[in-house]
């Protein structure tokens, strides 16, 4: 089968299409045909450092999560399996590849009038925006500023505090990003590239109550001082390369709850059920901003990390 090998960390020329052993499934498995990939900013870094949530030895194939339909079944699993549409995660590893192998357990099936191409794109940006979201208990009226408001995860939180009646401050960097957030829902827009974008903020709502912060370094930082007594900090992302680094003490002296959710694997497949039924609904639909076929996962991976892309990147196999 066609895959995209990593063999040393780097840049992403390290990302190089060649062919790999068709996988079988064995007792407690499926095959997936993959039809397209999902594509997250951490597989990046792992690219570029091994930094990342799974701990994999090279050379490998990389990618976690994919969408498609399975197309075997082990030897004591139900055939009438084969044939169903499916979105899963990987295990941390094997998705740059026409097909994977995953726990028969793992895939999630993709609702009626829901196309392939936005469940995979809510299969991991979904749940997560609708856990930060529970997480945060947001109210009408609160105000909410979302950074990276024009990236996967980002672009669906705007939509989600825009639907439980807080104001939204989207924050994008450059102006293209920014045209977006109204689009969504944002009522107000910022572009944080620019200058004293903080007092812009402080200019249209004052202070916020809550803020999902998906850049982390100064901008996180800058963000947690907008924070009104009372407010909530939720961590999503690190775009900047860093974590903002919040001092919990500190956040307290101030009345600020800093939240870091850690579901069960069982409440991640309840999120991942419920962005799905929600985006089949038409209560959620995810931006794809950029599509790249499995050979250019390479082009793919600049792209993200030259800060270009907007919403969803995804892989499409077929």
């Amino acid at each position: 089968m066609r895959a995209v090998w990593l063999r040393e960390f780097g840049g992403p020329d390290q990302l190089v299409p060649g062919p790999a052993p068709d996988p079988v499934p064995g007792p407690g498995q499926v095959l997936v045909d993959v039809t397209h990939v999902n594509i997250t900013f951490v597989e990046t870094q792992f690219r570029a450092t091994g930094f990342g949530p799974s701990q994999v030895a090279l050379p490998v194939i990389p990618g976690n999560g994919v969408g498609g339909v399975i197309g075997a079944v082990g030897p004591d699993v139900d055939p009438a399996l084969v044939g169903r549409r499916v979105v899963t995660s990987t295990g941390g590893s094997g998705a740059y590849a026409e097909q994977v192998v995953v726990d028969a357990a793992a895939p999630v099936p993709v609702p009626d009038g829901l196309s392939l191409d936005q469940a995979v794109a809510v299969l991991a940006d979904g749940r997560t925006a609708l856990m930060l979201t529970d997480a945060a208990t947001l109210r009408p009226g609160d105000r909410v500023l979302i950074e990276a408001a024009a990236g996967g995860v980002g672009s669906l939180l705007v939509q989600l505090a825009a639907r439980a009646g807080s104001q939204v401050i989207g924050l994008a960097g450059g102006t293209r990003k920014v045209a977006l957030l109204g689009e969504l829902g944002a009522q107000v827009a910022v572009d944080y590239l620019a200058p004293d974008w903080t007092g812009r903020v402080r200019a249209a709502v004052g202070a916020v109550d809550v803020v999902f912060d998906g850049v982390g370094g100064t901008v996180g930082r800058s963000a947690f001082e907008l924070l009104a007594p009372g407010g909530r900090m939720l961590s999503f992302g690190l775009s900047s390369g860093e974590w903002a680094g919040i001092d919990e003490e500190i956040a307290a002296g101030r009345g600020v709850t800093v939240i870091r959710p850690t579901p069960t694997p069982q409440q991640l497949r309840a999120y991942t059920e419920r962005a799905l039924a929600e985006a089949a609904a038409g209560q959620l639909r995810a931006v794809i901003g950029q599509r790249f076929p499995l050979e250019r996962a390479a082009d793919a991976h600049a792209a993200i990390s030259s800060r270009a892309t907007v919403g969803k990147t995804l892989l499409d196999l077929r």
